[in-house]
């Protein structure tokens, strides 16, 4: 899915430093398999490789903040053309746990590649990491000419402009055709109230009340449930509080909300308008509405209950819940699964998902010092960057997951079906979609030399994925994808810091310190206000807002401020 993601939901800034010792990672030579007949991508200018590049077998470890559960160790067939093309393999340490990167930065011993998302401070202040600066220079053309006018992006501060971290989270020159999030309704529920206008919570709350009052059990005899939450770890941020500032009219800056015009961050929880918002969880928690597991259930109960068709409204992104989505597709329940609408606290707010960061930087991959021969790893990357890797990446293998014709790749209906209705399994078997994050690319909307997109995520294209069930509705509103119940990006201006959730804090500071005290606050306070009374709940909100003064919140924002001024300086060139 390439939905617009609430990136910033993710482990955010720093995790505290524990002290730890892990087993040391290493890269080794490994015995060469047979190489199968090169693909051809049909780009006239093809992979600028390195004339030297060094593709014998070599395996590097590599350890990832985020989880894939569908990696499947590179022998999925994109995995596989990889190495073939580069000679790497990677042997990849997913951090289920959330201490796990924090322990890794600690021990001294590092993999050989770093993705830590917010945490990629800690191995930069620990001097874990090599300044690639010169590396790119020397290996990677088809890097320079992906990152191009964005350079300044890359540096790590006005400091230090080493780079230490090549972006691979954010697509360049992207731009989204589609939404995946945050408020969606089971389609049923949607054409029983008779497609009604949804533009608030009271809209969407309606919508809920209404089919659930008609259906109180599912057909085979379950509950049903009107809204479903997930506090489970750090998914409590995308799935009940990052959405107070979606529908409040901010964009997507973490935990912080940032002035446009002063740049002034504040804690987002102390904005006043998302305090309704949590009075109108509150609500529905009150009149029966809100799962009441939904603060004490794991992620893996959550799905189940949304793959039995049981869940009316989810408010999550799609990819959180997309096992869920592919198991009712199996099961014939299209009914059952959901459309993605623009939802406000009223209808004057207007909707600032889609306003533009321009190309962020940030979260990506860093090569520590203990890695040996480090010019591989940046001409493997080197190779991703290049149009016949962006093909590969994005759409396959010519003649097997997709065709050209008339000039045009087209992806085969046989194919398509199997990426549509049975997503997880297509990912782990072809390689398709799992590699995005782990190496450097252009965004949706970009095209090649020969006028194809690099990505797979554009109208036509996207529009095939949708059900029958998903037309139908779309169809009803008048609308063609789901991104059009937004407000457009050409209605904003790209905000010149573009995301204050990839800031890089340092791990030392006191707005890391200071975060790491706000957080556990956070995360314990808001269930208890949305499980309280009406009658209780300004009380504890009051209380919960005198908390976090009194753990230098204020001065959380100062230090904000500060850092979010600095990368305006930054990459403005200044």
């Amino acid at each position: 899915m390439k939905g617009k993601v609430l990136k910033g939901t993710s482990l955010l800034l720093a995790s505290v430093m524990l002290v730890g010792s892990l087993a040391a990672c290493s890269s080794k030579e490994e015995d060469k398999k047979p190489a199968d007949e090169t693909d051809k991508t049909n780009t006239a200018e093809n992979t600028a490789e390195t004339p030297t590049a060094d593709k014998s077998p070599i395996t590097y470890t590599m350890l990832a903040a985020d989880p894939s559960p569908d990696w499947n160790q590179m022998q999925d067939e994109v995995g596989k053309r990889i190495t073939e093309k580069t000679g790497i393999t990677l042997k990849m340490d997913f951090a289920t746990d959330a201490n796990k990167v924090a322990l890794v930065a600690a021990s001294g011993e590092y993999p050989d590649i770093i993705s830590a998302k917010g945490s990629s401070n800690l191995f930069v202040d620990a001097g874990a990491v090599l300044d690639l600066t010169d590396l790119i220079d020397q290996y990677g053309p088809n890097l320079k000419k992906v990152y191009g006018d964005y350079w300044n992006r890359l540096k790590w501060s006005n400091d230090d402009r080493g780079i230490y971290v090549i972006p691979t989270y954010d697509g360049v020159g992207n731009t989204y055709f589609d939404a995946g999030g945050a408020f969606s309704l089971q389609h049923q529920a949607v054409e029983e109230a008779g497609f009604p206008q949804i533009k608030t919570v009271k809209d969407y709350e309606k919508v809920i009340a209404d089919y659930v009052a008609k259906h109180p059990t599912t057909a085979d005899g379950k509950k049903t449930l009107g809204l479903s939450l997930l506090a489970d770890d750090w998914r409590i941020m995308i799935s009940v509080t990052n959405p107070a500032f979606q529908a409040t009219g901010a964009s997507d800056d973490g935990e912080i909300y940032i002035d446009p015009k002063t740049y002034q961050a504040t804690f987002h929880y102390r904005r006043l308008e998302e305090k309704e918002y949590f009075r109108w969880l509150n609500h529905m928690n009150d009149i029966g509405l809100i799962d009441p597991e939904s603060f004490v259930q794991k992620e893996d109960q959550y799905k189940a209950k949304i793959a039995q068709g049981r869940v009316v409204g989810v408010i999550d992104q799609k990819w959180g819940f997309q096992s869920s989505i592919d198991s009712l597709k199996k099961e014939g329940k299209n009914a059952a699964t959901y459309g993605f609408y623009s939802v406000q606290m009223d209808d004057k707010t207007v909707d600032h998902t889609f306003e533009p960061t321009g190309f962020m930087g940030g979260y990506g991959l860093m090569v520590s010092k203990d890695a040996k021969n480090p010019e591989r790893i940046i001409q493997m990357l080197d190779y991703l960057a290049s149009d016949e890797g962006q093909v590969l990446v994005n759409w396959g293998i010519e003649g097997k997951h997709y065709n050209v014709e008339n000039g045009k790749r087209v992806i085969p209906q046989a194919v398509q079906d199997q990426k549509t209705n049975d997503a997880s399994n297509f990912h782990k078997a072809t390689g398709i979609g799992l590699y995005n994050n782990y190496g450097p690319h252009y965004g949706d909307g970009v095209q090649d030399s020969t006028g194809n997109y690099f990505t797979t995520n554009f109208p036509e294209q996207i529009q095939k994925t949708y059900s029958e069930e998903d037309k139908k509705v779309l169809a009803a509103y008048g609308k063609t994808t789901w991104k059009d119940f937004y407000p457009s990006e050409k209605e904003f201006e790209a905000k010149p810091w573009g995301a204050a959730w990839n800031l890089p804090v340092p791990s030392d500071s006191d707005a890391n310190i200071i975060y790491n005290k706000l957080t556990p606050i956070v995360r314990k306070r808001i269930p208890e206000i949305i499980l309280s009374k009406p009658s209780e709940f300004d009380a504890k909100w009051d209380a919960f807002m005198a908390e976090l003064d009194k753990n230098d919140v204020k001065k959380y924002e100062e230090e904000y401020t500060k850092y979010i001024q600095e990368r305006v300086n930054l990459w403005s060139g200044k």
